[in-house]
């Protein structure tokens, strides 16, 4: 569900006369770092090839792609999502729906691998993760991912930076590239975790989430987790937060609200037993936080799966 997708705020489409093509009509805005490149395309078609010198990040912004990637099986591009790209990648995209009143619009952030590499050694020699051989680096194995409202707020000020007129708009999007990197490093852990994934045993923040999974359905205090991980409170919550770009309680809700989906695809369970089982108290609390997260009651959700 989209539910759980940031969107980033899309720029004005192309004004019709100022369209070159139909097809990946194309807008560049190039700072000393990075390159803003925004693409709309108002017609259907397929395999249109495209492919960066550079490492880039991709968004969509408005409509629907098909994207052929890495020799892998083919996947639904749609807005809240990204996926970067190494450099001389290429990609091939499919176009389905695309036309003048319904056009696709995407945006691709080329990156200079001079300037990642110096963002990944400054946050190595300046931030240094917790644990033998943990780095901060992008891990291209994870490639496609939903933006969390952290990522799409940082994507929506590099656009605004990119855009700007401004004469210190490249110092400002130096300093939110930076920003970028953390956000993304950041998103790909919490996607491996989500996707039971990370199999690191050196990697502390792995403990961590092991602990909170196996005991779910208590009541976990910040000083109990920092105990566990043999750090202060203080310690403990900076660490978190660096690892996954959330809080350990917002993690804990988020977990909870995992394991409250995985039971409610049964047909047989009650919500009340949900409600404990995921580690609730109180059932209308439960109700209302699955609703805020989801959109939907839990009843609603289980009807989902009603075959």
């Amino acid at each position: 569900m989209n539910n759980n997708r940031a969107f980033i705020h899309p720029p004005h489409l192309s004004k019709e006369k100022s369209l070159k093509t139909l097809v990946e009509n194309r807008t560049i805005y190039s700072l000393n770092h990075c390159e803003l490149n925004l693409f709309e395309t108002y017609e259907s078609s397929t395999l249109v090839p495209l492919k960066f010198s550079d490492f880039v990040v991709t968004s969509m912004l408005r409509g629907k792609k098909i994207m052929h990637l890495f020799d892998e099986p083919s996947f639904v591009y749609l807005p809240g999502e990204t996926v970067i790209i190494p450099s001389n990648v290429e990609m091939k995209i499919d176009f389905p729906e695309a036309s003048k009143i319904n056009p696709t619009q995407c945006l691709a952030l080329a990156i200079d691998q001079t300037k990642i590499n110096s963002i990944l050694q400054f946050l190595n020699e300046r931030y240094p993760k917790e644990g033998k051989d943990q780095f901060w680096r992008l891990n291209y194995q994870k490639y496609f991912f939903y933006n969390n409202e952290e990522l799409a707020t940082t994507i929506d000020k590099l656009i605004k930076e990119c855009m700007s007129t401004s004469i210190i708009k490249d110092v400002l999007a130096d300093l939110t590239l930076q920003e970028l990197m953390i956000r993304i490093i950041q998103t790909q852990t919490a996607k491996a975790i989500d996707e039971d994934l990370i199999a690191d045993p050196k990697n502390p923040i792995i403990q961590i989430v092991e602990f909170i999974r196996l005991n779910l359905k208590e009541n976990i205090s910040m000083k109990r987790l920092s105990e566990n991980a043999c750090m202060s409170t203080t310690s403990f919550y900076r660490f978190f937060k660096r690892e996954l770009g959330i809080s350990p309680t917002e993690f804990i809700i988020n977990e909870k609200m995992r394991c409250a989906k995985k039971l409610l695809k049964s047909q047989s369970i009650q919500i009340n037993e949900v409600c404990y089982l995921s580690g609730f108290e109180d059932c209308n609390y439960f109700i209302r936080l699955f609703k805020k997260h989801e959109g939907i009651t839990p009843k609603q959700y289980q009807l989902l799966y009603v075959n």
